[in-house]
């Protein structure tokens, strides 16, 4: 029986027996760089190569090709060869000059570059900047906000509070509170057009206004659960009315209730301080200044907009706030906790990152950031 040509014995070298191992495994590996790594290492262990074509289902010679490429030229051989073609004609300082001027410059009467302005520019085509563009990941032509707090207890809020999301005191009950104000009863002023095999839903672009209501809601964050309740006016007055309802809901040995609140005016005013003062189960922890995103109830509210508000079309108030006691009420038929993952050493290192990247902006100082709440 002929057994063919003897095969060299190959030998993987212990320092890439590991990247071969990654290659191989990595979800994120390009398929031809994966195949080629777990050719190696079964032909590092002896394997012949028609039994390597058998368990990897290639040819006998796609694993004798690979297999010699690597015993000749270690890893580099893995790789792809140069394909023949037209030369480059577009240099390495044409690439700098292009990349330099999207990031460091703004061309005349624009507050951003395009193609075609930047090609002209640096003497390129619009094609070629389009790819430059997208090998550095450059987006000229989107913009994004932020805002960064200026509260001078920053740090302790956020540890404060994050404190309170990941490690909640025992026996306690932790209800995010919020007012999503000035919910508006918006009424197309056409019928709209349901959802059809290849079109979307569509509606006129103006509306009528029927008036607003202000949703007050306190989410709780173990079960997922919101006490809500609508109202037509957004004071004080408001205010306590939802906190009767709230600790009328609540059972006597539910123990203490820390409530995570935002700087609002109407959540200071003397007659709320003093209703929390003869209520002491309570404990107060406000977000930062311009930090609401820390109070897990806005996220509720981006659900409740996205799912029932924003699309829906109401001829009354009334109907509006019928729409948002069904969606309470499901919610709690259904109710899915937020999960928060993010520590306070994750968040305050993003902040400051971002104060790093910026002019003229207040740096947590290094005395601040090692002091612990509830963390």
């Amino acid at each position: 029986m002929r057994t063919g040509r003897p095969k060299p014995p190959l030998t993987v070298l212990p320092a890439d027996q590991e990247k071969l191992e990654l290659l191989a495994r990595r979800p994120k590996t390009a398929q031809r760089m994966a195949l080629r790594s777990k050719i190696v290492l079964r032909a590092g262990k002896g394997l012949a190569n028609q039994e390597i074509a058998r368990q990897l289902n290639v040819t006998g010679a796609t694993v004798g090709k690979w297999r010699e490429r690597y015993r000749i030229r270690g890893m580099g051989g893995l790789c792809d060869d140069p394909r023949p073609g037209t030369p480059r004609k577009i240099t390495d300082t044409q690439v700098e000059e292009a990349v330099t001027q999207t990031l460091e410059s703004l061309p005349p009467a624009a507050t951003h570059w395009s193609t075609r302005s930047l090609a002209k520019k640096v003497g390129l085509s619009q094609s070629a900047v389009v790819r430059i563009w997208h090998t550095f990941g450059l987006q000229p032509h989107r913009s994004e906000t932020f805002k960064l707090s200026t509260d001078p207890l920053l740090v302790e809020k956020i540890r404060d509070i994050v404190g309170l999301y990941l490690n909640p005191p025992e026996h306690a009950v932790v209800l995010c509170v919020d007012e999503k104000s000035q919910v508006q009863a918006l009424d197309r002023t056409q019928p709209i057009l349901p959802l059809r095999p290849g079109l979307p839903e569509q509606r006129t672009h103006d509306y009528e206004r029927h008036g607003t209501t202000s949703l007050f809601a306190a989410l709780d964050i173990a079960t997922g659960k919101v006490i809500g309740k609508c109202r037509r006016r957004h004071r004080h007055q408001e205010f306590l009315q939802f906190m009767e309802y709230v600790d009328s809901g609540l059972p006597p040995e539910a123990g203490e209730i820390h409530l995570v609140l935002d700087n609002y005016g109407t959540h200071k005013t003397p007659k709320v301080v003093r209703w929390f003062a003869r209520h002491p189960r309570y404990h107060l922890h406000f977000t930062p200044t311009s930090g609401s995103w820390v109070n897990q109830v806005e996220r509720w509210f981006a659900e409740i907009t996205n799912k029932r508000i924003r699309r829906g079309s109401f001829d009354s108030v009334r109907s509006l706030e019928k729409a948002i006691e069904e969606y309470l009420l499901y919610n709690n038929q259904y109710p899915k906790p937020f999960v928060w993952t993010a520590d306070a050493d994750l968040i305050l290192g993003k902040i400051q990152r971002l104060c790093e990247r910026i002019s003229n902006s207040p740096k947590p100082s290094p005395a601040s950031q090692t002091s612990s709440t509830n963390v």
